[in-house]
């Protein structure tokens, strides 16, 4: 009742005859059940002193540590046609193993004496190269000659310019005692007539007299033509020397330009040579890829392409092999708010799909059936997910991950992060603040080696 109203019945009524107020009024509270409750409370206070580790969660897969180590793609370097399958699916292949062989396609490489031929080519092309050898030489000896020629011609026309210098020199000499013979024989005759005037003299000594004069001035007329005669032949034997040095210049730059042209074809004739042997090495290799090789050992997990006689492209994948032997890695990928609290190193749990296990996030050395993780490496860019990739690797050899795990499984990962109380997380959770920064102090020197940067280069 809440007595509201003035008019109480309480006086009219025997409470203590009803059952039902005598159960309500009745207190069935002991002192256990109190004991309990308080107890339970001191408990669950201390509980919230209790160590608790932060942790960021993740879903991932499970990968290979290494490149080289996961599925690969065997692809033909040529296109063709499949003749004939040697593997298949599951099968384990060694390094070496024939896949696959196919036959060529492309219409310029269908001639059977394809290689023959080209080596005709060759053999053509080197025997060329041997002849605009041979002539190239000749002409260089021609250019040599020529050379040896020009200086000889000048040489010799250089002494009958000097011979025509001492010859002028001599009739010069000649002349000058050809004028004083002139001069003696001219006085001779005056004094000859002189005395024949007299009558001292007979008329033949006057007329021997006057023959000698006439001859001595008609050897002065000789000798002065002489002279002049070699100037002139002096005078042109110095223009003969300019037109034999053009002359020859005409020829040895004529022969030079034959030489370069011998030289040049020659050059040609060997690059064609390189490109037909180059050629030729291709082909070879060409066909070395008509049979398709294993290039690890490993199982064929798929046989991308199938059928005989079906056409590939240069470039097609034909099969996908697993590697023999691998290093088991986590792939996981973290939101970008949880990125800073992950450092190389960092201790993992993880957890594998269809690998029974009871997990206790916060206290990691209470869960059964995960497995210890350290993180191998961050991505520096963003997926295309809006997450960062992290690549999580096997921590110990203590407690190794199942053989029975697949590439390719899904797995939970857990990072384990800063201690603190159960309290303090409580508190945090409850108001939405992230995980605490911090610096990990790890042990037994895992402590990541800071790159020295390399000097720049002087």
């Amino acid at each position: 009742m809440l007595n509201i109203s003035e008019n109480r019945i309480n006086d009219y009524i025997d409470l203590t005859k009803l059952a039902s107020f005598n159960m309500v009024n009745k207190k069935s509270v002991s002192k256990s059940l109190v004991r309990i409750i308080w107890f339970v409370i001191v408990i669950m206070i201390s509980c919230l002193f209790l160590p608790w580790t932060q942790f960021i969660r993740s879903k991932g897969f499970v990968t290979t540590l290494n490149p080289y180590d996961r599925p690969q793609t065997v692809q033909t370097m040529i296109g063709g046609r499949i003749e004939s399958w040697f593997v298949s699916e599951g099968e384990l292949v060694e390094v070496g193993d024939t896949i696959v062989i196919i036959s060529e396609v492309k219409e310029e490489y269908l001639d059977p004496a394809l290689i023959e031929n080209t080596n005709s080519q060759i053999f053509a092309k080197v025997e060329s190269s041997k002849a605009y050898s041979e002539k190239a030489n000749n002409l260089i000896e021609q250019y040599n000659a020529l050379i040896k020629n020009r200086e000889v011609k000048l040489n010799q026309n250089n002494i009958k310019v000097k011979q025509t210098k001492l010859k002028i020199q001599s009739d010069s000499i000649e002349l000058v005692a050809t004028n004083l013979n002139l001069q003696i024989a001219e006085a001779q005759l005056k004094r000859a007539d002189q005395l024949f005037k007299e009558g001292l003299k007979p008329l033949i000594d006057l007329e021997s007299k006057r023959a000698k004069f006439q001859e001595n001035q008609a050897k002065l007329v000789d000798m002065q033509n002489k002279i002049a005669t070699g100037r002139n032949e002096l005078d042109n034997l110095k223009a003969e020397i300019q037109g034999i040095d053009n002359d020859f210049r005409d020829k040895i730059a004529k022969s030079r330009s034959e030489m370069q042209s011998a030289l040049s074809s020659k050059y040609d004739t060997d690059a064609t040579i390189g490109k037909l042997k180059s050629q030729v090495n291709s082909y070879n290799e060409r066909i070395n890829n008509y049979v398709i090789k294993s290039p690890i050992n490993g199982y064929v997990t798929q046989a991308i392409q199938s059928g005989i006689g079906e056409i590939v492209k240069n470039g097609d994948q034909i099969v996908s092999i697993m590697p023999l032997q691998y290093t088991l890695a986590v792939e996981t990928y973290v939101e970008p708010m949880d990125l800073p609290l992950l450092t190389k190193g960092q201790k993992v749990m993880i957890q594998f799909d269809g690998w029974p296990a009871i997990v206790f996030s916060g206290w990691p050395n209470s869960s059964f059936g995960t497995f210890n993780g350290k993180v191998y490496a961050i991505d520096n860019f963003i997926s295309p997910n809006g997450k960062y990739r992290v690549l999580i690797s096997e921590e110990n050899q203590e407690k190794p991950w199942p053989t029975e795990v697949k590439v390719g499984g899904g797995a939970n990962t857990i990072s384990l992060l800063k201690n603190v109380t159960v309290g303090y997380e409580l508190w945090r959770q409850l108001n939405g603040f992230p995980a605490d920064f911090y610096k990990p102090d790890y042990e037994n020197g895992d402590k990541l080696k800071q790159k020295i940067p390399a000097k720049k280069l002087k």
